[in-house]
């Protein structure tokens, strides 16, 4: 049947295989009825085999800073504009570029730059509860920002398409940030796409260990360095700066990014060759330009009034602003008067064009600008620092109309953000959070989630102020600064550097100096047949206007000693380096004026009073703390809301934030209470009575332990039934007073009670120990004394008083003597070590008997000698005994010293004694007593 239907058309001879109808799976139609062919029909048919697609690739290495880069095209992402992967060992980036193919009427740029960092990059599924990516973290809305500024400039004048780019890490191995590998990336694929674009550009990243300069360091290299410089350019011209350093100086930054130019123009040719290769024919797109005659026509009209405008020094911002608007209706009733409908749509581009052309000219001929300040003069500074009393700290900083609000607030370590980003730490204990709401500049707007402007601004004063805080070490607590732009004319976010200093300050940390930031301009003047410049004027302080009108943003933020971060930002395409390091010394000017206005309101950090918020860290073992927090944090909990405090645990540290010292004390008092502390003869406790014996009572405190109230101890008066004075339940403030020999410990409720007083227990009135005290004198982040010397610092001076003197300066005053001397150990005599031994049920030899009964005070010198070389262990060290110890460690306040057979005692340091110690050192020392907790005190012997 075939051969028929084949002979009655022969056109059905060219017909191709995979369309016949067998091929296609349907039966003939001569078969009796049209459908689908059974399994066995097709049996009989050929099996088809899927071909081997080649894709086309092109590629392209070279090698910056001795490391070997790639650039390929033609694989990945083929039907965008442009796509390039741009890989450095295991580290590859994906950049796309396209643009719409309408002619939509605007009059700006409409440049998306979309940076990502998936999870997957890494091999990590993200943390999230629908384990997928959000929205934009900060960190890609930092790189989006570091990659657009660079590629703005260089689209042409009138090319109003929107483009869009997209760059995407594919792999990380944590090594190299990929932020200025997509930023290379991106430049290749406008190069390959048909957009027309004035590239290509080179991005670098330069750091400086020890003097030395290293270009594209790695993330472990940028932690040992103080300049981290992003550096872009093309052939001869600088396009995009942004530096964060530790206070470099003026010379040496300008020497970086001389060495960064001659680094980042190698990126150049291999983008060329891959062009050359695989690169599109540019498109010709429509491009929106003013018309000479409309530009004519509006600076007749609209010229003499907004030149009248900006010499006149009196107009204020919206008083300036709504005069210009009103000439711009004034020009607009004169176009549709005369039916120009060609200027009435560009009005309001071809306005802003004549006032730039005045703004200019007036700069560069005259000098003056128009507020009427002179080139290099700051605008009057307002500085106040502590305006917010309630608050960790505070200030408002005004330079000209430009005013911020700056509050800073202290957490504890556990407080620190969590970054999930393929490279850096995966904490940040400094933030800085920038606001801009739309009432600064008298608008009407939405507040919505986080803003690139706002991100990109704070994170210029963060890094500003990252240079000059103490180290982790002598600070661990968490700070965020809040920067509310109360009213905006230019360089809002160097206000904040300048705000976030004061109020750093007045939260009493030890800044090691004031950051202060201004932004300086350029206006140029260009030769339009060469582009070079052939005029210009750097000027000081820019206002919005200035910034909007002129060439240049560059901002700079540093100390007296040098620079801790820069951002420059520009509008042509391009601007010479000498200009650039020429106006760093401008910037300086102004930075050390303003300098001298912070200085004046606040130049060291601020002590804090009882109403100021307190911060105190304390040290725990991992099993207390785990006391502390209760069951899946119930008592922590419970803490919290009774006291209005917070408590943040970590591996073996406390630390406890309170609005005030009130609070602190509150916190403090339960937290002892449970956890207990260590106790000290003449230390204060609050306690709970459990049971009462007809001797006296059985108080339970310090975190569960059991101490004896004797009927004695009760009241200065006599006292004859303990059930009189106090009851079962009842929470009482006692003072230790000692320990018997079998370590019971005594307290007393008339030692803290005035002699012949009526008898008042109350919770609030109680004393807080020696390490409490320090809390309250010591600064906001004050961290507390080591364990082992529990005792509080003194000051010299005080540390020569002596005993007999403090008992004379008191005499007369009724004090008892055990309330004016508070020993920090518990001494205790041979003869009741040996009584101790024996209640504990241990043995002993003869000679140890005969030394604790009766032996001469020689006798006993002689064994202790002869047993210095002895192997010594808890049991058999007693007092005066003499022994070899080893140092084991070097504290603040004394040594720990190795005494063999893993056991260890103390040392304090004496007054005006020896503390050139080396660890391993070997010592003669001569045990003179025992602490609360029985570890040797040891005092040392002169070298015979």
């Amino acid at each position: 049947m075939a051969s028929v239907a084949t002979r009655a058309n022969p056109l059905l001879k060219i017909v191709p295989h995979f369309l016949t109808w067998r091929t296609l799976g349907f039966r003939t139609i001569c078969s009796g009825r049209l459908g689908f062919a059974s399994q066995s029909e097709q049996i009989n048919t050929e099996p088809s085999v899927a071909g081997v697609k080649v894709l086309e690739t092109f590629k392209e290495e070279f090698e910056v800073g001795s490391r070997l880069f790639m650039l390929e095209t033609g694989k990945i992402a083929r039907f965008a504009n442009g796509a390039v992967v741009l890989g450095v060992e295991e580290t590859k980036v994906l950049s796309t570029v396209t643009s719409s193919k309408g002619d939509d009427v605007r009059d700006f740029l409409p440049l998306t730059v979309d940076y990502q960092e998936k999870q997957f990059a890494q091999g990590v599924i993200p943390n999230t509860f629908m384990r997928r990516e959000g929205a934009p973290k900060e960190r890609e809305l930092l790189c989006g920002r570091l990659i657009d500024r660079p590629i703005r400039p260089l689209f042409p004048s009138g090319f109003y398409h929107e483009v869009q780019v997209m760059a995407s890490v594919l792999s990380s191995d944590g090594k190299q940030d990929p932020d200025v590998m997509a930023a290379n990336a991106t430049s290749a694929a406008l190069m390959l796409s048909d957009i027309p674009w004035g590239g290509p550009i080179g991005m670098i990243r330069v750091g400086r260990i020890e003097g030395q300069l290293i270009v594209n360091p790695t993330m472990d290299e940028l932690c040992l360095s103080d300049l981290n410089l992003v550096y872009a350019c093309t052939k001869d011209k600088t396009l995009m700066i942004d530096v964060q350093a530790r206070e470099i100086s003026e010379k040496d930054l300008e020497a970086g990014l001389r060495f960064a130019h001659l680094e980042a123009v190698k990126y150049l040719g291999p983008q060329v060759r891959l062009v050359a290769k695989a690169g599109k024919h540019k498109k010709e797109y429509k491009l929106s330009m003013l018309s000479d005659r409309t530009l004519e026509r509006v600076r007749e009209l609209a010229e003499a009034p907004i030149e009248a405008v900006f010499t006149d020094p009196s107009y204020g911002k919206f008083e300036r602003g709504e005069a210009l608007e009103n000439i711009t209706q004034d020009v607009k009733r004169v176009l549709e008067e005369e039916g120009d409908e060609e200027s009435l749509k560009g009005l309001s581009k071809t306005v802003d064009t004549v006032r730039k052309k005045i703004v200019r000219k007036r700069i560069i001929n005259d000098g003056r600008r128009v507020d009427g300040r002179h080139l290099d003069e700051v605008r009057p500074v307002y500085c106040e620092a502590g305006n917010l009393p309630q608050l960790h700290g505070s200030s408002l900083f005004n330079r000209g109309d430009t005013q911020v609000l700056c509050t800073v607030t202290l957490g504890a370590p556990a407080d620190a953000q969590r970054l999930e980003s393929v490279v850096g730490p995966s904490t940040k204990r400094f933030m800085l959070h920038y606001s801009f709401p739309p009432f600064c500049i008298n608008e009407v707007g939405k507040r919505g989630g986080l803003n690139r402007r706002e991100v990109g601004h704070g994170t210029l004063a963060e890094k500003a102020l990252l240079a000059v805080l103490p180290p982790e070490e002598d600070f661990p607590y968490t700070v965020r600064i809040n920067s509310e732009v109360m009213a905006s004319d230019g360089s809002t976010s160097m206000a904040t550097v300048c705000g976030g200093s004061m109020a750093l300050m007045d939260a009493g940390i030890s800044l090691r100096e004031h950051v202060a930031g201004v932004s300086v301009g350029l206006i140029s003047e260009v030769d339009p047949s060469t582009g070079t410049i052939k005029d210009y004027r750097i000027v000081t302080d820019i206002l919005g206007l200035e910034d909007h009108l002129g060439d240049m943003d560059f901002k700079v933020a540093g100390s007296r000693k040098g620079v801790t971060a820069i951002q420059l930002d520009i509008k042509p395409a391009g601007i010479p380096l000498d200009i650039i390091c020429e106006s760093l010394e401008y910037a300086l000017k102004g930075r050390i004026q303003i300098l001298d206005h912070m200085e004046r309101e606040i130049n060291a950090p601020r002590a804090q009073d009882r109403n100021s918020p307190q911060l105190a860290t304390l040290k725990y073992g991992n099993d207390s703390l785990r006391r502390l927090v209760g069951p899946l944090g119930a008592l922590k909990r419970k803490i919290e809301e009774e006291t209005g405090g917070r408590i943040a645990v970590s591996d073996g540290t406390l630390t406890v934030v309170a609005k005030n010292q009130t609070i602190m004390d509150k916190v403090l008092e339960k937290i002892d209470f449970i956890l207990g502390r260590e106790i000290e003869i003449g230390g204060n406790y609050n306690g709970v009575v459990t049971s009462i014996k007809e001797y006296g009572a059985f108080v339970e405190f310090n975190g569960g332990q059991q101490g004896l109230l004797h009927i004695s101890e009760l009241s200065h008066e006599p006292v004859t039934r303990v059930s009189d004075i106090v009851s079962v339940g009842q929470k009482l403030t006692l003072r230790c007073i000692g320990q018997d020999v079998r370590g019971n410990i005594k307290l007393s409720l008339k030692a803290v009670t005035q002699t012949g007083s009526s008898l008042k227990v109350t919770q609030t009135g109680s004393e807080k120990n020696n390490a409490h005290e320090s809390l309250k004198e010591a600064p906001k982040y004050s961290v507390s004394s080591e364990n082992m010397f529990n005792g509080p610092e003194k000051d010299d001076d005080s540390s020569e008083t002596s005993e007999e003197e403090l008992v004379n300066k008191n005499e007369g005053s009724g004090a008892d003597l055990n309330s004016l001397s508070i020993p920090q150990i518990l001494i205790r005599s041979a003869a009741e070590c040996d009584e101790e031994e024996n209640s504990a049920g241990l043995t002993r030899n003869v000679n140890s008997k005969a030394k604790a009964v009766g032996a001469t005070e020689g006798d006993r010198r002689n064994d202790t000698e002869a047993d210095t070389d002895a192997t010594v262990t808890a049991r058999s060290l007693k007092l005066g005994m003499k022994v070899t110890a080893k140092v084991y460690q070097i504290r603040a306040h004394g040594l720990v010293l190795d005494l063999g057979g893993g056991l260890r005692g103390m040392y304090r340091f004496e007054t005006n004694g020896r503390k050139d110690f080396e660890i391993g050192e070997e010592l003669k020392v001569e045990c003179s007593s025992f602490s609360t907790k029985g570890i040797p005190v040891l005092s040392l012997l002169d070298d015979e």
